[in-house]
């Protein structure tokens, strides 16, 4: 941490002075000098543009530290630092990630304000140097955009008895005009939130190194020009109770359930280190909408690899039991120690991974005591005998407090990794033990999959075991499917707004599909669910959807009948070398193209809407390249099963493939040498 008042006083190049009445806004300007971010110092105020044209209008910023604002500063020393290079990220959309960029550190004594701006966005955070400890006590942290932008937005879905603040992040992504867009009275919307300018400009709000703090919802404020989104945190939590799911409730620590409820809150966010520095407010900014899937901002700004050595992390697919109902027998006839050896055979014998115990494995959720139905011990050593991994899903109540014993106890069990569900919370109580438990996962050289939490925050750089987040309307939602939902759209959307967040448990893959309609049309089930749109779409999902956990979620039984589709999906990579953002939109359809190695992918797929597409293979290299077709049939806008297959197509650089989508469609290419 550096001591900004003497910064100032040595008057170093490269700072400026400004008076108590001074005017002119201190700004960052990215390396090809089209994004900035400027900030005014009294009162403290940030606005954000790309070449000349504002995209966040100027807005108050502050935080309350110990009774104290941060909110203007009579004096301020900028400094400009330059960052250049790239930094290896091996469980990545992108095999490097470009670090260059400009940041400017204003200091105001003992706290400062630092801003970044790169190409592909800009970000602010504060940074302070109090000794000892300290209570934050709130942050005023927003944005205000033009009335007429057109916004992507996410509401928490249901009301957690009176606090919105506990949350399942997990609700369909809505579009509204900003001037239009009002949160619900109760409700929180929630990050990521992407907007377009009226240019095609595209900004997606969300946040960065979120460490040891809570994270950042917003709701509608007051502004005296535009649409302001205020930030909402949650207040540190001052009374907990175990739970099972959103209902009944106790105090016995003894019986920890499924999840915990705040009961009742403190008066501040988080009491922590004096000296730190706190989460960066991030904008990816993007020409278009297209583009935001190539931006490495969140990433790049993230608390760089604590985890040490990596090579032990191993990405890939996952046999996953619980949504195809176990292997669509029903929890009782499949989650048995037979059940789980077909699941294990099924992944060796196909090149899967990794298989997921869910729910069931562990009496009444207590993860200390099997199943007498589960061999765990058994499996384990059985499914190491054929090359696949066992990773353990328990519900988050059952760890908290004990993040290092579980991951010590389970690693020495052999198995590979966890999945921790229902946290349903971002305070930054929940916060701190994720933070904790992959700490702990680490030293023990264990996988996590964190579901039933809000986006990432960049983590997954600080601690690549860390390979999932859920905070997404997955496909488990067609479990129980309402026709409220337009699962197409949100599809689509979530492909721009949340997934520009990090990576994203969407588990798609599956076989049982039906078509756009009525909801008549889908005739799912709880025990043998299906999907809405085409075969294609969930094909296309394994490339468009970046997870380097990757669910293949139906069932062993169906996939041995469709061995053509599924051997496509379970051979496409997890992980990446290159990423490029396709012609697409958040109203209509998204692609995108992916390199591993020499191989490149490029899928797409559409809303309820049939559409025409035509890929422009520009970004493959020089020669000629073959390619392998998955595209939607004639009628699969009927049985959206069906589907076409082609193989051996030649193709340079630079032709146009064209493909016809059907309502709910998509199409994946993969493209050899």
């Amino acid at each position: 941490m550096r001591n900004w008042m003497v910064l100032g006083m040595l008057a170093l190049a490269g700072c400026c002075f400004f008076g108590e009445n001074g005017k002119a806004p201190i700004s960052a300007v990215s390396p090809d000098g089209k994004n900035e971010i400027r900030l005014w110092t009294n009162p403290l105020a940030y606005e954000v543009s790309r070449a000349g044209k504002v995209l966040v209008a100027k807005t108050e910023i502050g935080m309350k530290v110990d009774g104290k604002c941060l909110a203007s500063g009579s004096a301020c020393c900028a400094r400009e630092e330059h960052r250049s290079g790239s930094v290896g990220s091996p469980v990545y959309k992108k095999a490097k990630v470009d670090m260059t960029g400009n940041e400017v550190l204003v200091g105001f004594g003992d706290w400062a304000i630092r801003l970044a701006a790169r190409n592909d966005g800009v970000a602010y955070r504060f940074e302070t140097k109090f000794p000892g400890e300290v209570t934050v006590d709130c942050e005023k942290a927003g944005f205000t955009l033009c009335p007429k932008a057109e916004c992507y937005v996410n509401y928490n879905w249901f009301d957690f008895k009176g606090d919105p603040l506990q949350n399942s992040w997990e609700s369909v992504t809505e579009k509204h005009l900003a001037g239009e867009l009002k949160v619900p009275e109760g409700n929180i919307a929630y990050l990521p939130f992407v907007f377009k300018a009226a240019d095609g400009t595209a900004v997606c709000v969300t946040e960065s190194d979120l460490v040891d703090y809570p994270g950042w919802n917003l709701k509608n404020g007051e502004a005296d020009k535009g649409v302001l989104f205020r930030g909402e945190f949650a207040k540190f939590p001052k009374k907990v109770a175990f739970c099972e799911g959103w209902g009944k409730y106790h105090l016995d620590p003894n019986t920890r359930l499924r999840s915990q409820k705040v009961l009742e809150r403190e008066d501040f966010l988080v009491k922590t280190k004096g000296t730190r520095t706190f989460p960066w407010r991030c904008f990816q900014i993007g020409a278009d909408a297209s583009k935001l899937v190539e931006s490495d901002l969140v990433w790049a700004l993230a608390t760089p690899n604590k985890a040490g050595d990596d090579k032990w992390i191993k990405p890939g697919k996952v046999a996953w039991d619980w949504w195809n109902a176990f292997d669509n027998l029903g929890e009782e006839k499949g989650c048995t120690t037979k059940g789980y050896e077909r699941f294990i055979d099924f992944a060796a014998k196909n090149g899967v991974e990794y298989v997921i115990f869910d729910e069931g494995w562990s009496e009444k959720l207590n993860i200390w005591k099997y199943h007498p139905r589960v061999d765990v011990p058994h499996l384990i050593k059985y499914a190491e005998e054929r090359g696949v991994g066992i990773i353990l899903w328990m519900a988050w109540a059952q760890v908290v407090g004990e993040e290092e014993k579980v991951a010590s106890y389970f690693a020495k069990l052999g198995a590979k990794g966890f999945k921790v569900d229902f946290m349903d919370r971002d305070d930054a109580a929940c916060v701190n033990f994720l933070w904790k438990f992959a700490d702990a996962c680490a030293k023990e050289h264990m996988l996590v999959d964190y579901h039933g939490m809000f986006k990432p925050t960049g983590m997954e750089r600080a601690y690549p075991n860390v390979l999932n987040f859920e905070g997404i309307h997955g496909l488990e939602q067609t479990k129980w499917y309402t026709a409220k939902w337009d699962m197409m759209a949100s599809d689509v959307k979530s492909y721009f707004v949340r997934m520009s967040a990090g990576p994203m448990d969407y588990t798609p893959g599956a076989m049982d599909n039906y078509p756009v309609g009525p909801k008549e049309l889908y005739k799912g089930t709880h025990t043998n669910p299906g999907s809405i749109g085409t075969r294609c779409r969930q094909m296309a999902m394994m490339t468009l959807y970046f997870a380097p956990l990757q669910m293949l979620c139906d069932s062993p039984t169906k996939y041995e009948k469709n061995l053509e589709c599924f051997k496509f999906m379970a051979e496409t990579p997890v992980v990446w070398d290159d990423t490029i953002g396709l012609k697409g939109d958040p109203d209509t359809m998204c692609a995108c193209a992916r390199r591993k190695g020499d191989v490149w992918y490029a899928a797409g797929m559409t809303n309820a809407d049939g559409r025409d597409y035509e890929l422009d293979t520009s970004f493959l290299g020089a020669g000629q390249w073959k390619a392998e077709v998955f595209r939607d049939a004639a009628d699969s806008d009927v049985t959206a099963t069906h589907y076409v297959h082609e193989q051996g197509k030649s193709v340079k650089a630079g032709d146009k493939l064209a493909f016809k989508m059907a309502k709910g469609g998509g199409f994946v290419v993969k493209f050899t040498k």
